[in-house]
């Protein structure tokens, strides 16, 4: 590829990139309809081809034919345990510090309302304004039932905001990766200086697991959560993570008492008593058939180097700026994401004020990405299975939809529920 950024970039370039990538093979890995650029798996993964066999097997033999006794025979009993530990490798935790339960919602609800217990006194929690709306719903109520105040910023305010709040901070919780511009916390510095008043640090990883190279114990998190259906490809709805630091696992309480998460399950007690590990995280019985296919497509990342992976998704996400600097410059689009790819995650949201029917007409050309209200356009870069020349095809068509006009009709303006 032309280094010179006044050369005018081809699609020869971006296919000389793809046969240069190492991580290309991977694309083999997942069912794609022919003809799709799919650009929308910080929404929804891919299918990795191996989950379809995987699924057949529980449900025609260990469910069909196993019954009940492959809870044991199966393994199914400890699925959330294995899948979470081949989670805690993607995100620099230790096997035991990661768990696979419920949804992202639910389990922030867990860490939350143990964090402020573990923090009694102190009353402020810190997010960010902008922050995926679930988290600041949860974060509220849970402001609520505490008794604490939840305060939001800008995030070139937050580090201000921390020291302003001095000894009464007890929660730091932020999204590592907004969810609309792309733009990436530094979750190291931020950890370090809520920790240094005395406050926890929560992480939401939602958009950062399985694309960037996370390090929860390396910048000292004390708890994390993230979902399973984005570039972790587990399959629409699958279940969630949450981490919990090893220096908390003994001490952190579990609002949600559940027989899962009881030291002894099948003695069937009616004493509550957590179990002493990250298995107090659960709650009731898994969505068995959701978390195997999870734990199947998981193995996708066997062998993964995440920081290529993460470098691929920067590189992706480059070219695709610089394509619609060339070709799109005439067509009023805005940059809602960081030029600068390192503080940017694996996708590019661009703003536009028809942005909703521009979308759904490069949709319905086979380019797939998504809409957040007011005016976002996204497009997610997963390294696993999202090419060069795909970058290149997707902004050839998204210029020819805005040379023709071909977004301004009735049906393209039309609102879905589903944006």
């Amino acid at each position: 590829m032309s280094t010179n950024p006044t050369l005018p970039l081809t699609r020869a370039d971006a296919q000389a990139m793809d046969a240069a990538d190492p991580l290309a093979r991977y694309r083999a890995e997942f069912s794609l309809p022919d003809g799709i650029i799919y650009l929308d798996g910080n929404s929804l993964g891919a299918l990795p081809r191996r989950v379809s066999g995987r699924m057949r097997t529980v449900v025609d033999a260990e469910w069909g034919q196993g019954l009940i006794r492959s809870w044991n025979d199966a393994g199914w009993y400890k699925a959330p345990q294995r899948a979470g530990a081949a989670i805690a490798r993607l995100v620099g935790a230790d096997a035991d510090e990661v768990i696979v339960c419920d949804s992202t919602s639910v389990n922030l609800y867990k860490v939350l309302m143990g964090a402020l217990r573990m923090r009694a006194g102190r009353r402020i929690v810190i997010s960010e304004r902008g922050n995926f709306p679930t988290d600041v719903y949860v974060s509220a109520r849970v402001a609520e039932q505490t008794g604490c105040e939840l305060r939001t910023f800008d995030p070139a305010d937050i580090p201000a905001a921390i020291a302003e709040a001095g000894d009464d901070l007890a929660v730091l919780h932020l999204t590592q990766v907004n969810y609309k511009t792309g733009a990436v916390h530094d979750m190291a510095a931020l950890t370090a200086q809520a920790q240094a008043q005395g406050a926890l640090a929560i992480w939401d990883l939602a958009h950062s697991a399985g694309t960037l190279a996370v390090d929860l114990n390396g910048c000292r998190a004390d708890f994390a959560v993230g979902c399973g259906y984005k570039y972790l490809n587990g399959g629409p709805g699958a279940p969630a993570f949450v981490f919990v630091a090893r220096r908390h696992l003994d001490t952190l309480w579990q609002p949600i008492a559940g027989w899962h998460g009881h030291a002894s399950p099948f003695g069937f007690t009616e004493d509550f008593a957590a179990d002493p590990g990250i298995a107090r995280m659960l709650v009731g019985t898994a969505p068995q058939l959701s978390l195997l296919a999870l734990e199947e497509a998981l193995t996708v990342f066997d062998g993964i180097d995440m920081a290529a992976l993460r470098r691929k998704g920067q590189a992706l996400g480059d070219l695709f700026i610089r394509l619609v600097d060339q070709e799109l410059s005439a067509h009023g689009f805005g940059l809602a994401s960081p030029r600068d790819a390192d503080a940017r995650g694996s996708q590019v949201s661009l703003t536009h004020p028809q942005g909703y029917a521009i979308m759904q007409a490069i949709i319905d050309r086979g380019t797939i990405g998504d809409f957040r209200a007011p005016d976002i356009l996204r497009f997610g870069f997963a390294g696993l299975y999202v090419g060069y020349a795909d970058v290149w095809d997707a902004v050839a068509i998204l210029r020819e939809v805005m040379d023709t006009g071909a977004w301004d009709t009735a049906d393209y303006r039309a609102v879905k529920a589903v944006t």
